[in-house]
């Protein structure tokens, strides 16, 4: 009987060992998602003109939440790293503006307003970026985001002294009312005319001076990238009502740009060699247009570079004329990123595990990624998003998300990871990625004939092994047990009857 309990105590502290040491299952921490707030500022607003030394002006513009979530205690604050590329002087300390809760979809209540400005006398004729530093929370977390504006400024006209009469040969004054700019945001795409200036002839006899000026400009493709090859279409206006020009001839100049000091060239290239254009005539009060294939260099950073073009014609009285204008083409830097193979731990899972998913992206381009995302979508896995946050340029961001399996799949089933970016204007990319997981059926607890009310971790089938095995050893011991008992009644019971039969045997 003691051999028996013996036994049974062993095999249950086996048992109750095995369990103790059954290693747990570690599971990340559930990251919080992060809250889809998109800030944007001026989105659809005309952009404000300024005029050198100009006092009182003020500048204004929208803020607006694009995203599912309210944003709070937001504020937005002018970042002036150079005096010289703020357009306006600098008189107050600090420049910060509350703007309170900003609802999703919805606007500031009270856009920033900052008044009674002084435009600074020495700015240029261009336009100037602002740009400015919004922090908001979702309540918990805060956030911050740096966005910019453009505004155009207009430079003091130059001091030509007194008025001079027109001379023969030398016409007076252009047509007026012809603005000395275009009316484009330099950023979209400015335009900026020069007068006209005579250079030769016997003269317009007295007559306004015809004024070629460029009303406009287009690119084929709409978008010009940096690398790529583009048309240039611009539109030209003779303004003049009486007088036609001809004989026109055009020069296309870019400066010089580029990151590479030591390879610097001029930004936009023809791409037949030659940047001269020849137009026949434009007839009073008309319009024309001119057109030069160019390549833009890869190296250019994403913003406004500037053509200068110079222009040369003749009047009906073969008067020469020469003048200028110069547009700006913004240049956009595709994005440009490469993603890891991912790495899947483990990569087959049964319904209701978890496995760990991970890889890297690497922004390879020359402009930075803002808040990048990534999710994991298919059918029969669960997984919430993964915020990466802002990746620069020539930098790498780590993906470490977590999905959960809630349907079998036959194990060659495609899933997507989805990554979404965002670009210096807010603008919203996609790339996909696929990969694959099996997820077997979900295993059943097992009840070792009640010896333990807790189920059986699922994923461990040694250690289900293992407890077989000690049931099974507990089942032999009790059966040699009970057998040896049995065999000791039975010789106990033969020597009984042996005595019985001796003792019947002397009595007789």
């Amino acid at each position: 009987m003691k051999l028996f309990k013996r036994g049974v105590q062993a095999a249950v502290s086996l048992a109750l060992a095995v369990t103790m040491i059954m290693p747990l299952g570690v599971r990340a921490e559930d990251e919080k998602p992060i809250p889809n707030i998109t800030i944007s500022v001026g989105r659809g607003q005309p952009t404000p003109k300024y005029d050198a030394e100009a006092s009182g002006q003020t500048l204004e513009f929208d803020v607006e939440n694009q995203g599912s979530v309210d944003a709070k205690n937001v504020k937005i604050t002018p970042v002036i790293e150079d005096a010289s590329a703020w357009p306006f002087e600098i008189e107050q300390m600090n420049n910060e503006k509350i703007l309170g809760d900003i609802p999703a979809g919805g606007r500031a209540a009270e856009p920033p307003l900052w008044e009674d400005l002084k435009v600074r006398s020495d700015v240029e004729s261009k336009s100037y970026r602002l740009d400015f530093l919004i922090t908001y929370d979702d309540g918990k977390t805060q956030y911050q985001t740096p966005k910019y504006i453009y505004v155009r400024a207009k430079a003091k006209p130059a001091d030509s002294g007194p008025e001079q009469p027109a001379q023969p040969g030398q016409p007076a004054q252009p047509d007026s009312g012809v603005p000395d700019e275009g009316d484009g945001d330099f950023y979209g795409g400015g335009i900026f005319n020069s007068d006209p200036v005579a250079t030769g002839g016997e003269g317009s006899g007295g007559l306004s001076v015809p004024r070629v000026i460029v009303t406009g400009f287009n690119t084929d493709p709409g978008t010009v990238n940096a690398g790529g090859d583009f048309k240039l279409i611009v539109h030209l206006k003779n303004t003049s009502t009486k007088t036609a020009v001809s004989n026109m001839l055009f020069d296309l100049q870019a400066p010089s740009s580029g990151t590479e000091a030591a390879t610097e060239a001029p930004a936009f290239l023809p791409s037949s060699g030659s940047s001269s254009i020849y137009l026949d005539s434009i007839p009073a009060g008309g319009t024309g247009d001119i057109s030069i294939a160019l390549n833009s260099r890869a190296d250019l950073v994403q913003k406004p570079y500037s053509i200068a073009m110079s222009m040369k014609y003749e009047d009906g009285n073969a008067a020469q004329y020469e003048s200028s204008s110069s547009l700006a083409i913004p240049v956009k830097q595709a994005a440009r990123f490469e993603l890891s193979d991912l790495e899947i731990a483990p990569e087959s899972i049964a319904v209701g595990e978890e496995a760990n998913i991970t890889g890297s992206l690497y922004n390879t381009g020359r402009i930075k990624l803002y808040n990048v995302k990534v999710k994991f979508q298919g059918k029969g896995i669960d997984a919430k998003e993964v915020f990466i946050g802002n990746v620069d340029s020539g930098a790498t961001g780590t993906i470490d998300g977590i999905v959960t399996g809630t349907k079998e799949n036959a194990g060659d089933q495609k899933f997507k990871m989805i990554v979404t970016y965002e670009d210096e204007a807010g603008k919203v990319s996609t790339t996909e990625k696929e990969f694959t997981l099996e997820i077997t059926p979900q295993q059943e607890p097992v009840n070792m004939s009640q010896m333990t009310d807790a189920p059986v971790e699922k994923g461990f089938p040694v250690i289900l092994l293992v407890i077989g095995l000690t049931a099974a050893a507990v089942v032999i011991a009790v059966i040699f047990i009970i057998r040896r008992k049995k065999k000791r009644i039975e010789s106990v019971e033969e020597e009984d009857l042996a005595d019985e039969v001796d003792r019947f045997t002397e009595d007789e």
